[in-house]
């Protein structure tokens, strides 16, 4: 990784540093056109300071297929740990040695005669054309009934926990039961805290099933290699992640079995009032609505097991193991010995400082494939982006790759015509 002098003009730029901006720089220099990486924090911020201590992966290590950097270790059927995580992110960081400006915002992109105009804490560029890769994980999301919780409660978003030692004593709640809130409150449990969890429509999954991980058997069906064009999916890209964990070897997350073993959950939370937190009468459909998915999951994987042949062991459907007496309407927090409160509510995109027509009415980004009807702007690294992949590991790259392909042959056209233009003049 290099920082370069700044140039007051590039081919292209690129807005962000993670694994997406990466590997368009990684493709970028393949074609030999000159680019610079401006990325607000540091290379990677994310993976190295906005992780807790037993982060893992949720997918198997082999989908792990950043641009000429597959996954390299002895063990593709595991789930690396944090510290590994990092470890093959350094290793790429250090094979793409992207030109790149950290601790640098960009704070306008705009659009002037042919060119893009960039205004940066380091400086104003301009580019040829733009890459935006700085995903929809921006800023954390916290809402704001937040702010009516007592003084004397903590309260950290899932991006600031690292691990039950760094909260006070006392009952903890979970806000949200996507990955990051089901993975947050097991490491809780495990760790003997008293655990409330929010829950949500997050749907659930099935690590194993019929004798091989559920990511295996999806990925021979072709579920990875499914567009986002194909019909009914194009909703996809603001579902919630399913919730599933590789900890430990990988297992299934169950909430009905933690709420057995004396985690207490509840609806979605309608407000905060008077030291109480207030909850919707969805818990059961929450719980029911994850397992129908669940199921539904691995009814799929009965029908590719009957039509291909294979054998497997057997299978059958998931049983509930509890179900709630009543939905519960409000929780007091003194009462129930509450001290700390984790937000596990998502993030929110920054995409303030653009000044070009790309999004729509929902200030979501038009593309195909991360082609805008901009000409010259480029997004990258967003959840289906255009396969499941798109957002992780597995399929960022070829998007990068995709959309570095665009703009190369957009860039040789421009060219070719500026060199007809020349020759006709000369």
């Amino acid at each position: 990784m290099t920082t370069p002098f700044l140039k007051s003009h590039y081919s292209a730029v690129v807005i962000g540093g993670g694994q997406a901006g990466l590997s368009a720089s990684h493709y970028l220099k393949g074609h030999g056109i000159d680019h610079v990486v401006f990325e607000k924090k540091t290379v990677a911020h994310k993976w190295k300071n906005e992780r807790w201590d037993a982060f893992c992966l949720v997918t198997p290590n082999w989908q792990c297929q950043l641009p000429d950097h597959p996954y390299d270790g002895t063990d593709p059927h595991g789930f690396m740990v944090k510290d590994e995580i990092l470890a093959y992110v350094d290793r790429f960081v250090k094979k793409v040695d992207a030109p790149i400006f950290e601790q640098t915002s960009v704070t306008s992109l705009e659009k002037h005669g042919g060119l893009f105009r960039l205004a940066t804490s380091a400086g104003a560029v301009t580019a040829d054309a733009v890459v935006i890769a700085t995903s929809l994980y921006a800023d954390p999301a916290i809402p704001r009934a937040a702010e009516r919780l007592p003084e004397d409660i903590m309260q950290i978003h899932t991006a600031a926990y690292r691990s039950a030692d760094h909260l006070p004593e006392g009952g903890v709640i979970v806000v949200g039961s996507g990955q990051s809130g089901c993975q947050i409150a097991e490491d809780l449990h495990l760790a003997g805290r008293k655990v409330h969890l929010v829950t949500g429509n997050a749907p659930r999954c099935a690590r194993f099933y019929r004798g091989r991980d559920v990511v295996d058997w999806l990925s021979d069906i072709g579920q990875y290699d499914i567009t986002v064009e194909h019909d009914g999916m194009t909703k996809k890209k603001h579902d919630t992640n399913h919730y599933l964990t590789g900890r430990d070897g990988g297992r299934d997350i169950d909430l009905r079995k933690f709420a057995l073993e004396g985690m207490a959950l509840y609806g979605r939370m309608s407000g905060v009032a008077a030291g109480r937190m207030l909850f919707e009468p969805n818990l059961k459909a929450n719980l029911d609505g994850a397992d129908r998915v669940y199921n539904g999951i691995n009814a799929l994987i009965d029908r590719h097991i009957a039509e291909k042949g294979i054998e497997a062991p057997a299978g059958s459907p998931y049983v509930p193991v509890w179900e709630p007496e009543a939905e519960i309407a409000e929780l007091d927090l003194k009462a129930e010995g509450i001290t700390s409160v984790i937000w596990a509510t998502g993030f929110s995109p920054d995409w303030s400082f653009i000044g070009l027509p790309i999004f729509d009415g929902n200030a979501y980004p038009v593309h195909r494939r991360g082609v805008t009807a901009v000409d010259g702007v480029y997004v990258l690294g967003l959840p289906w982006l255009w396969t499941w992949g798109s957002g992780r590991f597995l399929s960022v790259g070829r998007d990068a790759e995709h959309v570095v392909g665009h703009l190369a042959t957009r860039r040789s056209a421009q060219t070719s015509s500026l060199k007809q233009s020349v020759s006709a003049w000369s």
